[in-house]
């Protein structure tokens, strides 16, 4: 089957966003008197959407306060902060994106968070015309691990799960991919290398690797 479009994730596989999305998490919850440690943050949060990161830490740390007042914190400091800059791409994206552009691949971005900081990319890295389409979990009723945003992205491309390769950073994005029939290749970040990867058709180090691995297992070749 001839490969027709790669689908990416946003946060800590495009870009390296999840060391701000880290400090950012650990000023809401100082408020709190709340200490939140990398590790924690790695093992319970890195790659989930916001809403459920808000959910689980008024659990977890049996907080005055509801969810929704969390999520409306750290929406608040994520888009002062996207306000300023986008969130840097990651090594190797830059290429990633131009080498499957040239070989005449569709690409589309494939995101559990919300569309803004996806829009912000793509405007603060020039990134216009290269996604055919974007979804964020502002499009479905269930947000990674659930398979929805990759059906949808499926169902807007036009293609089978066949014609796709999904490049995911976390376990809940592996899942989702996977769940939706779509070979995923891994690539884990600091934030995200304990996850479990074993739904994952590969795991490499960086995207350069990935890319390297789609274009030989393909034959791709610029146009």
């Amino acid at each position: 089957m001839t490969i027709k479009a790669i689908l990416f994730d946003h946060d800590g596989t495009l870009v390296d966003s999840e060391i701000a999305h880290f400090q950012m998490w650990v000023e809401v919850l100082k408020e709190y008197g709340v200490s939140l440690s990398q590790q924690q943050y790695k093992s319970h949060y890195a790659g989930i959407p916001t809403p459920a990161n808000a959910v689980d830490m008024v659990q977890r740390f049996a907080l005055p306060v509801s969810p929704e007042s969390l999520i409306a914190e750290k929406n608040f400091a994520t888009q002062a902060l996207l306000s300023r800059e986008a969130f840097p791409l990651m090594p190797g994206a830059q290429e990633s994106i131009a080498f499957f552009q040239s070989c005449g691949i569709q690409l589309a971005v494939v995101t559990g968070a919300g569309r803004e900081g996806v829009d912000v990319s793509i405007r603060g890295h020039a990134l216009q015309g290269c996604f055919s389409t974007v979804v964020s979990g502002d499009d479905v009723a269930h947000s990674k691990p659930a398979a929805d945003c990759y059906l949808l992205a499926m169902q807007r491309l036009g293609f089978s799960a066949e014609q796709c390769i999904a490049i995911e950073d976390t376990q809940n994005g592996v899942i989702a991919a996977s769940s939706a029939g779509i070979t995923c290749l891994a690539v884990p970040n600091a934030m995200s290398e304990q996850h479990d990867f074993s739904r994952a058709a590969e795991v490499f180090h960086n995207l350069e690797e990935a890319t390297h691995w789609i274009e030989n297992r393909f034959a791709l070749s610029r146009s």
